[in-house]
């Protein structure tokens, strides 16, 4: 079935795919004038360096930046709030005019005089108009770290030199630096957790099922993090990667530079939770961490709670089976669990779309989805109203931009975002999320809107 391209860019016809078109175009810049979902480079930077608790944050570049703060992010913390608060330079014309580094240094000298507890950790944010303009933000983060004796890391993210994507890589370098004077450390049995943000507690959901197992976590980036935190994870056995999107990266420069294997996981899903905590079993088993009793105690594991889990799925099956769903996340590997959460319930994806999927991810897609799917990349509000009626939706997932649209169109909607309260990660998130699922899609609400109500 070809893909319909009636009002849609010229351009944005390689981005746009069904199973008969391979090798979607993906991982570019977005299309001037598409009204891209994406967002700038410091917000990929900031949405993964703000879940650590005990750092300090400093926005340096006009104050509309720093609007962009402590809740872009469900995140939680079990100990440091310090993360909940943020500072910038507030730079104005005269800034831009004779340098904003004077500024800069002085915001960092009135935070150090004025915190409470003093910082161990801060970071500097130099958004779009300092990479215009110039300033030596490395040689300020230099002299603060040679006065102060903390670190003092800049985060050079300017929204112009790129995507989202390249933020995540900004925010990634950033941690490595905190990480390599710490590279030494002798290697000890444990796992770090790479790429969890701590959305409404999920990360010790999965931490809690770790340490049921007899499997350590030594760190966990960045949710719940702390400095210290970090600076033991180079003691790691082995890194879990929750989100690849924002996390591959520093995966693969731990492996090449810190001498740290990873393997990719999902808790989202019965499947995907399953199989990832089997994995991580297996791969300590075979790089020779412990012995085989863990790796059973993981299916073992695995076995009961799907068991517990499974008469939900049968209880609401009948109610979602033969739905429509469109998915449209940041990231391909969450689309991925989602097209299989789908699929236990007997939901068909019929529209799926990513922010930063990558080529890799989208083969994954078009092998789980039927042939007539749209498969979208750097989707517009245009292009997903337009297959979404096509396609005759039944529930839109995605995050706080997608909702209106949804609304508007009289589509059922599950908010799968990062400002979200409630968890969806885990066996116990698995239960969350089928009866949101439920709740949105069998709403009473729809038979009002010409809908035909589910019993």
């Amino acid at each position: 079935m070809a893909v319909t391209t009636t009002n849609i860019l010229e351009e944005r016809a390689t981005s746009i795919s069904s199973k008969q078109r391979k090798g979607i175009s993906c991982e570019k810049e977005s299309v001037s004038g598409a009204v891209s979902q994406r967002a700038c480079v410091y917000c990929g930077a900031r949405v993964v360096l703000n879940p650590i608790t005990d750092a300090y944050h400093i926005v340096h570049g006009p104050i509309g930046c720093a609007s962009y703060t402590w809740d872009i992010r469900g995140s939680l913390s079990s100990g440091s709030e310090l993360y909940r608060n943020s500072y910038s330079t507030d730079l104005r014309e005269t800034d831009i005019v004779f340098g904003g580094a004077v500024k800069l240094t002085a915001a960092i000298d009135e935070l150090m005089e004025k915190a409470n507890p003093a910082p161990k950790l801060i970071f500097i944010y130099a958004t779009c108009i300092v990479g215009v303009i110039g300033d030596d933000v490395d040689a300020v983060c230099r002299a603060a770290e040679a006065k102060y004796g903390i670190r003092v890391i800049p985060v050079k993210a300017p929204g112009f030199s790129g995507t989202k994507s390249l933020g995540y890589q900004m925010a990634c370098n950033a941690i490595l630096e905190v990480m390599r004077p710490h590279r030494e450390q002798k290697k000890r049995f444990g796992i770090n957790i790479l790429g969890d943000y701590n959305l409404a507690g999920e990360m010790w959901i999965i931490k809690r099922y770790f340490e049921d197992l007899g499997i350590p976590v030594i760190s966990t980036i960045t949710g719940d993090a702390s400095y210290e935190s970090l600076t033991q994870a180079p003691s790691a056995t082995l890194n879990i990667v929750q989100c690849a999107g924002s996390s591959a990266y520093l995966a693969e420069c731990m492996d090449e530079e810190l001498g740290i294997p990873y393997v990719k996981v999902s808790f989202f899903g019965v499947e995907d939770t399953s199989a990832s905590i089997i994995r991580v079993a297996d791969a300590l088993y075979a790089a020779g961490a412990c012995d085989d009793g863990i790796p059973a105690r993981a299916r073992e594991f695995a076995a009961a709670q799907t068991a517990k889990v499974m008469p939900v799925i049968e209880k609401y099956k009948p109610r979602l089976a033969g739905k429509k769903a469109a998915i449209f996340v940041g990231g391909g590997f969450k689309a991925i669990s989602l097209i299989r959460q789908f699929n236990e319930l007997g939901i068909k994806t019929v529209v799926v779309g990513t922010q930063t999927g990558k080529k890799d991810e989208y083969a994954v897609i078009e092998s789980l989805v039927d042939g007539d799917t749209i498969v979208l990349d750097d989707a517009n509000p245009a292009e997903l109203e337009q297959f979404m009626l096509e396609k005759g939706a039944d529930i839109l997932v995605g995050g706080v931009k997608e909702r209106p649209l949804a609304y508007k169109l009289g589509v059922a909607f599950c908010d799968h975002n990062h400002e979200r309260r409630h968890p969806l990660a885990g066996f116990a998130g698995i239960e969350n999320f089928i009866k949101e699922i439920n709740m949105s899609i069998n709403s009473p609400v729809w038979q009002y809107l010409g809908k035909e109500a589910a019993v």
